[in-house]
């Protein structure tokens, strides 16, 4: 049976002592029986969040495909390995589009990672031109095949697989659960076509993109909706909380 996942993506936020409080709020929440929780804080942050954290997971934000080297501001996975850290965003859209992270260098990234068993959280969405114009699927497709497709059944089984579509990030705008709920199940679908219908009904395939406690029930109602990347929300433990709560859940399910 798949996972029920909600990560908190915290993006470039908070002080210190904010993220500390956050921390603790988070790993003192009622969280769903079978939920896991990860958050994913600013790297500064990581090994305190860690000390905190006895009931969730954290996560890094990026890290660089290589070991070690004159790679000057990064972070290789090695080092997240040798810190604990046990889950990685990769391909986040933001990755993609300021810092012009190709499909190839996505599974770089991807392969460094598993190579040191930390979980990648792969990204994939597309942004509003290609949505306006109905190739949707299509973009999304190529980006799991170019970069993750490649692995095989066992490697591909540590996947977490985030669809976020990009013009819903950070706009106020949020897919329709039928929009949702399309996407992932055309992932699903590929990802069977690859792997077969065991791999493909065990993989957790989550929603992200401006998910609150306002709109978490439909869109966490889908079928193939396994939980949510959460942006802005995961800054406000009060709405945090509603996501991961077991009457949230059980509301949904």
């Amino acid at each position: 049976m798949r996972s029920k996942i909600v990560a908190g993506n915290w993006k470039m936020n908070l002080s210190q002592a904010q993220a500390q409080e956050l921390c603790r709020e988070v790993n003192n929440m009622n969280i769903g029986s079978g939920i896991e929780v990860y958050i994913f804080p600013p790297m500064l942050y990581v090994n305190e969040c860690q000390m905190h954290a006895t009931h969730v997971k954290v996560g890094a934000q990026n890290a660089y495909p290589k070991d070690s080297g004159a790679y000057t501001g990064e972070v290789s996975m090695w080092q997240l390995q040798e810190a604990g850290v046990t889950a990685v965003l990769i391909g986040h859209s933001e990755r993609r589009e300021y810092f012009r992270e190709s499909n190839a260098f996505l599974k770089e990234k991807l392969d460094a990672a598993l190579a040191h068993g930390i979980k990648p959280f792969f990204c994939c969405g597309e942004p509003l031109e290609i949505r306006e114009n109905g190739t949707f699927l299509e973009y999304v497709k190529q980006q799991l095949e170019e970069s993750v497709f490649h692995l095989d059944g066992a490697a591909f089984k540590q996947v977490v697989i985030a669809y976020e579509p990009i013009w819903a990030i950070g706009t106020g705008k949020t897919a329709s659960a039928e929009q949702a709920e399309e996407m992932h199940a055309a992932i699903r679908s590929w990802v069977e076509e690859q792997y077969g219908k065991e791999i493909a009904e065990n993989t957790s395939i989550l929603y992200g993109g401006s998910c609150n406690p306002g709109n978490a029930q439909s869109l966490f109602a889908c079928e193939n909706v396994d939980g949510g990347l959460i942006g802005g929300a995961s800054l406000k433990a009060s709405e945090f909380a509603v996501l991961v709560a077991e009457e949230t859940w059980t509301i949904l399910n």
